[in-house]
């Protein structure tokens, strides 16, 4: 399996959703980042489970530093922390080992590693290991902070039928706002009641995400095969459920003329260069132009529904019915936006 993402700074995660612990090892941070374990208890409550519109099941999400973290700064060496499963129910899949689960890895993953991918809670290809790339990410997020004025933020734009604008003024207030929304979008009660239709009908929804990054500087990224776009897409379709990524305008692109997708140049008001309208997302020859960096991220329905499906059974050879037990997110969205 391939675990690790990076060049400068290394990323590997490790661990699977019913196993004793996940985790991740961040190499090459550079010492002396101050970490704010409240911040970093903060962003792994944000994408935790439970509530009514998640997952039943409760985990505390607390990651424990085994090494790089002294008296609240990194060390230099490599970051290790590791975050406990505590309420894990593995015997809701012990009939799904030769009954292969629609939309999930468990086909491909079987023939790919013999029949010995663990299989409980989806394993090493659940969601789960989620919690660790949001660990890491705070850590990544008060370097860059050293650097640059950064501010991230995401919110809802479309999820099952509903809809809202993108992002038309993106500034760092803005951004910062929708991190304390629990369901980040201008019509969270509508959201939750599609959400809640999908559960009481044993089904789930998807949705697209818009986010935003406010304060990277120009000049960041390479053309071709190292483009910006190339590495935010990488680490993106890392992400479980993760089927789409659209940079700026996106698809609204085969609808405009070049007269309308042109992004015009200006001084402002301190000599510097910026663009009269960013549709294409602060990115041009795969390097940064200083604007918002934005893209939207398409998230497919969770595939671990309550409805009955016929699927291939491996050890009978035949396509048999089969239910889905256990416990799963109606829409995976609100948790995303956190990871994202």
């Amino acid at each position: 399996m391939s675990n690790t993402y990076g060049q400068s700074i290394r990323l590997s995660i490790f661990g699977e959703s019913h196993g004793k612990a996940i985790g991740m090892v961040l190499d090459g941070v550079e010492p002396g980042v101050s970490i704010d374990m409240d911040q970093l208890e903060f962003q792994m409550k944000r994408r935790a489970p439970g509530g009514a519109l998640a997952t039943s099941r409760k985990e505390a999400d607390q990651v424990e530093f085994v090494s790089g973290i002294l008296n609240g700064k990194t060390c230099a060496s490599p970051i290790c922390g590791i975050i406990a499963n505590t309420n894990t129910h593995s015997q809701d899949y012990a009939n799904l080992a030769a009954w292969m689960r629609p939309s999930h890895a468990d086909y491909p993953a079987y023939m790919k590693y013999h029949g010995f991918n663990d299989i409980r809670g989806g394993g090493h290809f659940s969601g789960r290991l989620t919690t660790p790339l949001v660990a890491a990410g705070e850590i990544c997020n008060r370097a860059l902070c050293n650097h640059m004025p950064l501010q991230a933020g995401s919110h809802i734009v479309k999820l099952g039928e509903y809809e809202e604008p993108l992002w038309s003024d993106i500034l760092p207030d803005v951004l910062a706002s929708h991190e304390i929304l629990a369901i980040p979008c201008q019509d969270p009660d509508r959201v939750a009641s599609i959400i809640e239709k999908a559960r009481m009908d044993m089904d789930s929804v998807g949705g697209i995400v818009e986010t935003a990054l406010w304060g990277v500087p120009v000049g960041l990224g390479d053309p071709f095969f190292d483009s910006m776009e190339s590495r935010l897409s990488h680490i993106l379709f890392s992400v479980p459920a993760v089927k789409g990524v659209m940079f700026g305008a996106g698809d609204g692109f085969a609808s405009m003329k070049g007269s309308e997708a042109n992004d015009p140049y200006y001084f402002d008001n301190e000599a510097l260069v910026k663009t009269r309208t960013n549709h294409n997302g602060g990115i041009l020859g795969g390097i940064t132009t200083g604007m918002p960096i934005v893209f939207r991220t398409i998230i497919k329905p969770t595939a671990s529904i309550g409805k009955k499906q016929m699927s291939v059974n491996l050890q009978t050879g035949q396509e048999e019915e089969g239910q889905i037990k256990g416990r799963h997110d109606p829409c995976i969205v609100l948790r995303a936006v956190p990871v994202l």
